[in-house]
């Protein structure tokens, strides 16, 4: 049997994870994002960096559904989910985390797990509490050591630092066996340890989920990917690995520009 050539050039044969061909999003005259192309492999850890206004968070939500592109065509895993709703593209291993959080602060760590590891098998989220019997506490107790935050299994999410909070919505992130996951700024308002930290969790992270990581800051980024897209009012400024673009000079003239280390 034969494929057609359309279905090969789809990614359906390439393994991309994500395809983005030509992303646009506009909002009246604003050119949030323009013509945005590039591909992630399946299991690579790709980054899209760029200064405050370059459009990231626009790019990620037009990913993920929330926002849905103006023009151009988002492929996940060679399937064309241009259209598609959130929780579709949620059933076909897409997660993400959100910057503003959406954890449950009067529950524990442990149930905010629980609660991510039900709403994914569901399709959403159900507040009843079930007997421990239930296998979603064995998945939950696995996301608690892949987020690193076993210790703290009891403790109530109003209680944890912000770098905790973090990692329990990577943790959450991984609720169902996600294959592609989108983090959004994880690292933002970070103290130097927990930054430490936050890179040694995605670097532990099992090698067969790739991650596209938004982020303004350009250290912690190039420490934990393989690839690299800079965007700038935008459009794609360019792409490489994280040693070329750390030794860029149009991107290095861009974050200094803007007094990178200050954050936001």
């Amino acid at each position: 049997m034969t494929l057609p050539d359309a279905v090969i050039t789809s990614g359906f044969l390439s393994g991309h994870a994500l395809e983005l061909q030509n992303v646009s999003r506009h909002f009246g005259a604003l050119k949030a994002i323009d013509q945005v192309s590039f591909n992630v492999e399946a299991g690579q850890r790709y980054a899209v960096l760029g200064s405050n206004g370059a459009g990231k968070t626009t790019l990620f939500n037009a990913i993920t559904g929330d926002f849905p592109p103006t023009s151009g065509r988002v492929l996940l895993f060679g399937e064309d989910v241009t259209e598609l709703a959130v929780h579709e593209r949620i059933r076909r291993g897409l997660r993400r985390t959100y910057q503003s959080s959406l954890l449950f602060r009067d529950l524990s760590v442990l149930d905010n797990l629980y609660l991510a590891v039900r709403g994914v098998s569901q399709g959403r989220f159900r507040f009843v509490r079930t007997d421990r019997n239930d296998n979603s506490w064995p998945a939950a107790q696995a996301l608690l050591e892949h987020a690193r935050l076993t210790h703290l299994a009891n403790t109530k999410v109003s209680a944890l630092a912000h770098g905790q909070q973090r990692q329990l919505e990577i943790g959450m992130a991984m609720a169902g066996s996600p294959r592609l996951i989108l983090f959004d700024e994880p690292a933002a308002g970070l103290s130097p340890a927990e930054r430490r930290e936050l890179v040694n969790l995605l670097n532990a992270l099992p090698r067969h989920i790739g991650y596209v990581i938004i982020e303004h800051d350009l250290d912690i980024a190039l420490r934990v990917v393989e690839r690299v897209t800079v965007m700038h009012n935008g459009r794609v400024l360019k792409h490489g690995t994280p040693d070329e673009i750390q030794n860029d000079p149009q991107v290095q003239a861009i974050y200094m520009g803007e007094g990178h280390h200050h954050g936001h």
